[in-house]
């Protein structure tokens, strides 16, 4: 079994490591342009460059390092007929959970306000929240999204789920449908973004849906920075039909310097760490899957190209 493997701007010897030890049977190698002659059955990937698999002929399977497969889907010579598997959870849920209750409690208990008061030398209570004033929308319930929608639940929000499948979450009220897309956001006050990137959802957080928001609306980015049209953002904070916003993602990343978000008072940014990849949950859940393969067996996470996750 041979098994290439491709991941920018990183050290790759303690993934390698970590997948030899996973496949003792594999023979296991980094892809660079010096490498297109070597013939692999597998691919572990992330943001690979298309000349990648220009290269390769025999793939069994392309593993991708994450749940997001927009990027390599977006690849003009992504194999036909060669099974495209995305990382199911591998350590990502709880991250994400974490991320979307730490930027949900700190906008519900204004925790910016204290902040700003100990600058002040000011020692000065807030008044405290009503949760039912304050109900959370989570779109998207994958793996990730449905854990996401399940822990703010347990902190006493009112909490809504949208996918376009039926799904049934305990303490989440769930909507299905693009029927139902507008009856979902009128019902929230704090809206998640954890939707796959696909050309439906592109452009998805406008200022038409993020208009039917209940007042003094908030959004949560953790999906893609597609998702949202940047300049209806500004605008709505700037007319304060949304109160602010947390965003993990943007369009363009690193955020150029001179962009707007940067200085806005009502975003708070952070680099795309909302759920980084976790190196031992995920080479374990690759091998199993690649000797399930081997096998002749069905696995999970397979992606469907024609909805693009």
């Amino acid at each position: 079994m041979k098994i290439i493997f491709y991941l920018p701007a990183i050290n790759p010897e303690l993934w390698l490591d970590a997948i030899a030890a996973a496949l003792p049977d594999a023979e296991v190698w980094m892809w660079t342009p010096d490498t297109t002659r070597r013939q692999a059955d597998y691919a572990i990937v992330w943001a690979p460059p298309a000349e990648l698999f220009s290269s390769q002929r025999g793939l069994k399977a392309v593993f991708n390092l994450g749940a997001g497969v927009d990027g390599v889907l977006a690849l003009p010579n992504m194999p036909e007929g060669v099974p495209l598997v995305r990382l199911s959870d591998a350590g990502m849920a709880v991250q994400m959970a974490e991320y979307v209750c730490h930027a949900l409690i700190r906008h519900t208990r204004e925790f910016a306000v204290y902040d700003a008061q100990q600058n002040d030398h000011q020692w000065k209570k807030r008044r405290p929240i009503n949760r039912e004033t304050f109900p959370v929308g989570v779109m998207g319930l994958g793996s990730i999204g449905s854990h996401v929608a399940e822990v703010v639940s347990i902190f006493g929000y009112p909490t809504f789920g949208w996918s376009l499948s039926p799904k049934s979450l305990h303490g989440v009220t769930t909507f299905s449908g693009y029927d139902l897309f507008d009856d979902f956001l009128h019902s929230v006050r704090v809206l998640v973004c954890s939707l796959p990137l696909t050309p439906k959802t592109e452009g998805i957080l406008n200022s038409t849906t993020l208009s039917k928001l209940k007042p003094n609306g908030y959004l949560i980015n953790v999906g893609r920075g597609r998702h949202l049209v940047e300049e209806d953002l500004l605008a709505l904070l700037d007319d304060g039909t949304l109160a602010g916003a947390a965003l993990d993602v943007v369009c363009e990343e690193p955020l150029p310097a001179h962009h707007a978000f940067w200085a806005h008072p009502k975003i708070t940014l952070t680099p795309h760490i909302s759920a980084v990849t976790m190196r031992e949950q995920s080479v374990a859940q690759i091998a199993k899957k690649i000797q399930a393969l081997e096998r002749g067996e069905v696995i999970d996470g397979v992606v469907d190209f024609d909805r693009g996750y």
